[in-house]
């Protein structure tokens, strides 16, 4: 798929298929994750890969992500603060969406279907992943994205607003 076709026809999805995921292309997912940009070229993301069932369905209890129920896999997204300089710290926020997207992406040119699940913020949520994985203190569940062969057919977003594109200055 061309750049530009993967983005504009992307959509989440969380319905698949009974099928696994070939490695090659979970590792090509995780490696268009740490192709991401990061400030200070701080590289904070560690993944962890989730395929066993019974992992899934106790995550899926976590809100509303069903979804991860019939997953192949989940691709956990961590952020490790520890390599960012003083008032920086903030920045492992944007760092670890950017991979999350790039995994996204890749998933969506592999032929797969993915959706973000938002975990970064919520503190009990967040709690209950760690204590799931088995996640350190000092590392951040940020989020979980949610993998398999789509079992639905989405046709693209028309999400262009105009009137959302400002020139120069702010206008209202």
């Amino acid at each position: 798929m061309e750049g530009l076709e993967t983005i504009l026809t992307r959509r989440s999805v969380r319905k698949y298929q009974q099928r696994p995921i070939e490695k090659d292309k979970i590792e090509m997912i995780l490696r268009a994750g740490m192709y991401a940009p990061s400030a200070h070229n701080s590289q904070p993301w560690e993944f962890i890969v989730v395929r066993d069932r019974e992992i899934l369905k106790s995550l899926s209890s976590v809100q509303y992500w069903n979804m991860l129920k019939d997953a192949d896999t989940a691709i956990v997204t961590l952020a490790n603060t520890k390599n960012y300089m003083g008032s920086d710290a903030h920045f492992f926020i944007q760092d670890c969406a950017a991979a999350t997207e790039n995994m996204l992406l890749a998933a969506h040119a592999l032929g797969l279907g993915g959706v973000w699940l938002g975990l970064y913020g919520r503190g009990e949520k967040m709690k209950t992943v760690r204590d799931v994985l088995n996640i350190p203190e000092e590392i951040y569940p940020f989020g979980i994205i949610s993998l398999g062969y789509p079992a639905e057919e989405k046709h693209p977003h028309t999400s262009f607003k105009e009137d959302k594109v400002h020139y120069e200055k702010y206008a209202k």
